[in-house]
């Protein structure tokens, strides 16, 4: 009997199998699984059973980056949609005003069309279309400037009308644009007539965009709130007939030998954005006649002194 420790230790059911064997095997399983992977893809269907089985564990370890994730692009999205919808919201409000403004723009040009139609085609000469660039209205000065000139084919003391009525006629002219003196200055005079008893007088600027004066009709005059008054055609500058102003106030004093006599113009001073200059056609008779200049009085001849003879003393 041998002593414990210097016996090699064997199996109990005998000896295992030789390295070449196991290699042996291992060689033709191999070769036999290359082959059904070659002909029925095996190893797909095993990555794709593999794959299937480990997806729930992607999940739940993918999930709270996941979760974080999802939260923090939910809320830069609602930002995002905040301040997307804050932008249409302010686009809208400017097509919102680029409509409201055209729409006044188309109506306004309307309105010029048809006192332009309104008037005898024959009587207009020509016409220019101009945009208001400043504007001045204070009681002292009632001007304004617009973007034509002399370049344009625009004159002096040319007259100047919107949709409504006389608006007042060029003062100073330059080759790209013109200043207007409207007819509510207090340096502007225009002639104008009653169309309800042909009753003349002289309408002339207050300093107040909204007001006329007509400070020439005596205290007994036929003139009335709601009147209109239209251009008389004389001082060469506006023809008969153009809508001016509209009696607003008349107020008569026993003491006084002139009526009070406010009028509101019909033009629309301070909402216009675009006027028309006119020039009209000198031969036709309803043109304005310029007025005819004052000639000198003569002065009757001077005669000499009669000369003294001399006198032989």
């Amino acid at each position: 009997m041998a002593v414990f420790g210097t016996e090699v230790d064997r199996p109990l059911y005998g000896r295992g199998p030789s390295p070449g064997l196991r290699f042996t095997v291992y060689a033709i399983l191999a070769v036999v699984l290359m082959y059904y992977d070659s002909h029925g893809h095996w190893e797909q269907r095993l990555r794709y059973f593999l794959e299937a089985g480990a997806y729930p564990v992607q999940v739940v370890v993918n999930s709270p980056s996941a979760g974080w994730r999802s939260l923090t692009e939910n809320f830069r999205g609602r930002e995002q949609l905040r301040a997307e919808i804050e932008q249409l919201r302010t686009h809208e409000r400017e097509l919102q005003l680029q409509v409201m403004h055209a729409a006044a723009l188309e109506q306004e040009n309307a309105e010029l069309r048809g006192l332009k139609a309104s008037m005898l085609p024959s009587l207009i000469k020509n016409s220019i279309l101009a945009e208001i660039i400043s504007m001045e209205t204070d009681q002292l000065r009632q001007r304004i400037v617009v973007n034509k000139g002399a370049r344009d084919g625009v004159s002096l003391n040319q007259a100047v009308v919107d949709g409504n009525g006389i608006l007042g006629q060029v003062s100073r002219l330059g080759p790209w644009s013109a200043e207007i003196i409207l007819v509510t200055d207090p340096e502007h005079a225009i002639p104008v007539e009653i169309t309800r008893n042909s009753l003349r007088s002289i309408a002339v600027g207050s300093g107040n965009s909204g007001e006329l004066l007509l400070p020439y009709l005596a205290v007994n005059s036929d003139v009335k709130s709601g009147d209109l008054l239209v251009s008389s055609g004389l001082g060469g500058v506006f023809p008969a007939g153009l809508p001016v102003a509209r009696i607003s106030g008349v107020r008569r004093e026993s003491n006084q030998l002139l009526a009070q006599v406010r009028a509101q113009p019909l033009a629309s001073i301070e909402r216009d954005r675009e006027v028309i200059l006119l020039e009209f056609e000198a031969s036709h008779p309803d043109a304005p006649a310029p007025n005819p200049p004052i000639a000198p009085v003569p002065q009757p001849p001077v005669k000499p002194p009669p000369k003294i003879p001399d006198s032989d003393e």
